[in-house]
């Protein structure tokens, strides 16, 4: 670990009395009463921690919450670019914003030193994907190891339900792992899922998928009960998000794919594919389980380039 690093670990630790007045009210809100997920409360903790200790390492030190002003936060703001891409910047200022929110509506503010502060602009990256091919070798790949006598029947069946689930269903890795028997309808094809905010969502999960786990509860399952998990080890433990990442690279490395690719990828590849076969967007928008339409049209892009090929090769006039 660099000094800076060790430092600025060593240095996160908040005062009790700061922790108990200001900071775990609002993280006891996230969850319980918001029920934002434990990834999203332990990045607004660490947005917290992180405004804190700048200012007490500067000429705010000291100063009270209430008598923040926005020039203050510009300052934070400009000075956190140097360590903080632009997404996670934006990402910890809005656990600022909702932290100073929370405690104005409690009557401890009276403004937010976050709102309205501008942010640097984010640039809008396309969202990395498969394509059909590639997504067929990578699929492939559980069965191929076994074949070559290089994996067990659990292994390669599990994997195997892993990777159709995650396409086929267009799953977050959060939602595949919590995923129990008794979610799933396997004569609708079709599974229930608790996503982002709580929020229940039905996701068909396609024929392929649906044989795999059928063969894989048959023949591989020792619990089926409907609290029991359909992923597990060899042990029968409920698989973890980090034995799946590590499952997905293993695989893209066996398929000779690029290796920056992550779990979520197969989401995006699972999008993608569903509007560059005709799909409605508002479709897909359920199907994914996003809040707001906007975030779904990023997925557009990548079909309108595929249209604009297809026009170029077809018509006479491109």
């Amino acid at each position: 670990m660099k000094p800076d690093e060790a430092n600025q670990e060593k240095g996160s630790a908040l005062p009790p009395a700061v922790m108990a007045e200001w900071l775990q009210p609002f993280l006891d809100y996230l969850a319980k009463e918001r029920r934002y997920s434990a990834y999203t409360v332990r990045n607004y903790r660490q947005a917290f921690e992180d405004f804190y200790q700048w200012q007490q390492q500067g000429r705010l030190a000291g100063t009270g919450f209430d008598r923040l002003t926005p020039r203050d936060t510009r300052d934070f703001i400009i000075e956190a670019q140097r360590r903080y891409r632009r997404r996670t910047l934006h990402n910890h200022v809005s656990g600022l914003r909702s932290f100073f929110r929370f405690w104005m509506l409690r009557g401890r503010m009276e403004q937010n030193p976050f709102a309205g502060v501008p942010l640097p602009k984010l640039e809008r990256a396309l969202p990395k994907f498969l394509t059909e091919t590639q997504m067929t070798l990578l699929l492939g790949g559980p069965q191929k190891l076994l074949q070559n006598q290089a994996g067990d029947a659990f292994s390669a069946w599990r994997d195997r339900l892993v990777l159709e689930l995650l396409y086929g269903g267009g799953l977050r890795v959060s939602e595949l792992v919590a995923l129990n028997y008794g979610a799933v309808d396997l004569g609708e094809g079709s599974a229930r899922v608790l996503g982002k905010g709580r929020k229940e969502r039905i996701c068909p999960l396609g024929a392929v998928a649906i044989a795999v786990l059928k063969k894989f509860r048959d023949e591989f399952a020792r619990e089926t009960g409907p609290a029991a998990p359909v992923l597990v080890t060899p042990q029968q433990h409920r698989m973890t998000v980090r034995a799946v990442q590590l499952l997905v690279k293993k695989y893209l490395a066996l398929a000779d794919l690029p290796m920056d690719l992550s779990p979520h990828k197969l989401r995006h590849s699972y999008a993608t594919h569903l509007l560059n076969s005709g799909a409605d967007l508002r479709a897909v928008q359920e199907l994914l389980g996003h809040a707001n339409l906007t975030t779904t049209q990023i997925y557009t892009h990548t079909s309108v380039a595929r249209l604009k090929e297809i026009y170029a090769k077809a018509h006479p006039r491109a």
